[in-house]
Formats: structure tokens, C-alpha cells, sequence
């Protein structure tokens, strides 16, 4: 089995596209969709294209999707609830105003689909084992860890999950390292990647 993980694309359609067509070539057999499709320049445009997919997809959230809902249902409550920041404090309000278009621009149809995916998944892929996927850690959405993180924080995160690979994204920075006995590979970002090279960003093992 061929799976490919695609993560940050942060509404960046042609960015996704481009992607698409390398996990074309590579004869893919599933995609793990992993959080922060959106906000971004088209996100109702970049959802319908993933959800379209004829290959079985996989979706879980990220910290993008939670503020993004935490705007709607401010449309109905009247205030904000910003579950998508470690402190629940407000975002500048240039960021604010992002979340608030966005979800302008994906409600109502949007709404329940975002709602209904989940913070981790695990697949079994042949080679590998059981494979976690999450937006950041298993444990948080918005924690921040890049290959120079020291092991030593990270080791208390991953090391009770009893998983051979561990794959997440958040910075937008690829990286491939152990932490302890797990495998944790990061795999960059589709729409935004601090890198310049947008279309190997998508992870594929057989």
C-alpha cells in the first residue's frame, strides 16, 4: 500500500493541484489530508477538490480548522471561543480577520464536515507498521517542533504511544528524525512551504 500525506495547503488550489498530479504519478493508493486545508486564498474551492477525491481520503484537524469553527459558531453565540491557540487568547487582528472571511466563505456547507474530523489517525502500511498521523503532536495541535528540538522534551510526547512513525506537519518545515524509538517525519507544507520547493511535499511509502 501507497500512502501519501498532505498537510498545510492552506486553500492554495494551484499549490494542491500541483501536488495532485506527483501523487498521480505515483500510483497512490490512499491520502491522509493532515489539517489546515484551510484558511487560506480559496478554501471552499481547495475543500471541494479534496473532498472529490476518487482515491480513499483521510482527514483529521488542525489548528486552522479549529479556529475556523470557532468563527462560526461566533456567528451564532457572539463570541469566540479561539480553540485554535494553546492559551485561548485572541489572535492579531489581521489573523482574525482571516478566520472570519474564511468562514464566510465555507458556511453553512462546510461546517459539519470540518466538525467531523478527528484530532489523530492510525493506519497499518505495509513496511511500516501502525503509523500515526497528527497536525503538530498526538497531543496538541499547535505545539511547535522542528529537527533541532532537543530529544529530551520530545521524548515524554511520543514515547507512550507505541508506534514504529509518528507523521505530522504545523511548521511547514520537513523533516525526518527519531525521537527515542519513534520515527517522526514532518511533511512540510503543500500551500506554504517555508522551503521553495512545493511539489515534493508529498510522503509516499510502500
Amino acid at each position: 500500500m501507497c500512502v501519501a500525506a498532505l498537510y498545510d495547503i492552506h486553500g492554495n488550489l494551484p499549490a494542491l493541484e500541483a501536488v495532485l498530479q506527483d501523487v498521480r504519478q505515483a500510483d497512490v493508493d490512499q491520502i491522509v489530508v493532515g489539517g489546515d486545508v484551510v484558511p487560506g486564498p480559496m478554501p471552499r474551492e481547495t475543500l471541494r477538490r479534496l473532498l472529490d477525491l476518487k482515491l480513499p481520503t483521510h482527514f483529521i484537524y488542525g489548528n486552522g480548522e479549529l479556529a475556523i469553527l470557532a468563527q462560526m459558531a461566533a456567528a451564532r453565540t457572539g463570541s469566540v471561543n479561539y480553540w485554535g491557540t494553546t492559551s485561548g487568547a485572541r489572535p492579531p487582528e489581521s489573523i482574525v480577520e482571516v478566520y472570519r472571511w474564511t468562514a464566510a466563505k465555507l458556511e453553512p456547507e462546510f461546517e459539519p464536515v470540518l466538525a467531523r474530523w478527528p484530532k489523530t489517525l492510525k493506519l497499518e502500511i505495509d513496511g511500516l507498521g501502525q503509523v500515526v498521523f497528527c497536525h503538530s503532536t498526538p497531543r496538541n495541535e499547535t505545539e511547535v517542533f522542528t529537527r533541532l528540538t532537543a530529544e529530551d522534551r520530545l521524548v515524554p510526547i511520543f514515547e507512550g504511544l507505541h508506534t514504529p512513525v509518528v507523521v505530522s506537519g504545523h511548521t511547514h518545515m520537513q523533516f525526518d528524525r527519531m525521537i527515542g524509538k519513534t520515527r517522526v517525519l514532518n511533511a512540510g507544507s503543500v500551500g506554504m512551504p517555508f522551503w521553495r520547493v512545493r511539489r515534493a511535499l508529498a510522503l509516499t511509502w510502500t
